[in-house]
């Protein structure tokens, strides 16, 4: 909203001030700042309204050390964080953006489920919370919302430039189209360019790759937004995670977004998507913002409201600069947490099936438990996850040159 205030001062008034709205470094700065300073402010009313409705998190006693202090700890605290995103983004992003739009939908979208399970929790004193068939119903249509919008939309395209002479810059790159195209990156290999055309194998025509790459949002989204719910395990695991994992999500959106630079580290430009580094600013500020609160030992728990939001907003953000093929890398700590679950509960299946007793490969799933039985204390294993996921976003942006 000040974005289009300031361009109708520019252009009413000659404001001069008014001109630096137009820069995407001005204002990712100023919704980074924002963000922090709602979350900072407005964070601990959160939690004081929180508690006085005694909004409290019910503990299972799992054996874990230090779990039962944490005991009517106020949860639901993911209305901080994505009122710390929602209102930056609104007022410093292009709201005519196709990409923001999309954005905005996949964060309230998967707020609303994460907050109808909490609530469920909490009010009407089920643990199980919102069934997981409604839950994946919610994150289908999700997928269903994004993958259409990235195939069909006409502001979603990609820029494809006449091949230029030996020494050419891109300045000089004047002849270019911009087209529809599934295409995405493929991490470590030169020419990196995956087509989901392929994966029809020449059974279907090219025009029916729209429902290959629906049904790959689909799973992108409902991957990582339950990769994310299950790392929400100690305190501000998931959160600082996120950090990490938006920070490179906005070097990668600020590079796609940029002619000169995508051209130079031979990635796919995309046109409209610098507003993309904005809400990837406010995303960081949000999460920083609120590990303020969340940190050990923590004040407030973000609940599904927060947990499944931050994963399917970031599996939104990977799609829509076409960095999805990377999600194994960036979001490898989500990846370990998901699949150490699918791996102890499909053991212990097949082996009471087999043997009469359940047998298990970790001491406890997720894996964060599994340290926590170990007896390591939950401040070290969440540090130390923290600098996995700095490897791991180091080894996600050197894949630009690595090729």
């Amino acid at each position: 909203m000040l974005y289009y205030l300031f361009q109708y001062l520019d252009r009413a008034f000659d404001f001069p001030g008014a001109r630096v709205f137009q820069y995407i470094s001005f204002r990712a700065l100023g919704a980074v700042v924002l963000s922090l300073m709602i979350a900072a402010i407005f964070g601990r009313r959160i939690i004081d309204k929180l508690r006085s409705l005694q909004i409290g998190e019910s503990i299972r006693d799992l054996g874990l050390e230090g779990q039962m202090q944490k005991r009517g700890t106020p949860t639901m605290g993911g209305f901080i964080i994505i009122a710390s995103l929602l209102i930056p983004v609104l007022l410093f992003a292009k709201l005519s953006n196709v990409y923001i739009i999309l954005l905005l939908v996949s964060a309230v979208w998967t707020c609303l489920i994460g907050f109808l399970d909490d609530y469920i929790k909490v009010f009407k004193k089920n643990k199980e919370g919102l069934q997981g068939k409604f839950k994946v119903v919610g994150q289908v249509g999700l997928g269903l919302i994004v993958g259409l919008t990235l195939s069909f939309n006409n502001y979603v395209k990609i820029r494809v430039y006449d091949k230029p002479a030996a020494g050419a810059v891109v300045r000089q790159l004047t002849h270019y189209q911009d087209i529809h195209s599934t295409v995405s990156t493929i991490p470590f290999i030169k020419d990196n360019n995956f087509d989901y055309s392929w994966l029809l194998f020449g059974l279907l025509p090219p025009d029916y790759t729209w429902i290959v790459y629906t049904l790959v949002c689909i799973f992108i989204i409902t991957a990582v937004s339950n990769g994310a719910n299950i790392t929400d395990g100690i305190d501000g695991l998931a959160a600082g995670t996120s950090v990490i994992i938006g920070l490179t999500l906005g070097v990668l959106a600020y590079l796609s977004s940029n002619a000169r630079f995508a051209d130079y580290l031979n990635i796919m430009f995309i046109p409209n998507s610098a507003e993309i580094v904005i809400f990837c600013a406010a995303f960081v500020g949000a999460c920083v913002g609120f590990l303020w609160y969340n940190s050990f030992p923590a004040q407030v728990f973000m609940g599904d409201t927060g947990s499944l939001m931050l994963g399917g907003v970031i599996a939104v953000l990977a799609l829509s600069i076409r960095k999805e093929l990377l999600i194994p890398v960036m979001c490898g700590l989500f990846l370990a947490e998901l699949v150490s679950v699918i791996m102890q509960v499909s053991y212990f299946k097949y082996t009471k099936k087999k043997y009469g007793e359940g047998r298990r490969i970790l001491l406890m799933s997720p894996l964060h438990h599994h340290f926590q039985k170990k007896g390591y204390h939950e401040a070290k294993i969440v540090t130390r996850f923290w600098i996995i996921g700095i490897i791991l976003a180091v080894m996600t942006l050197a894949t630009l040159k690595l090729r």
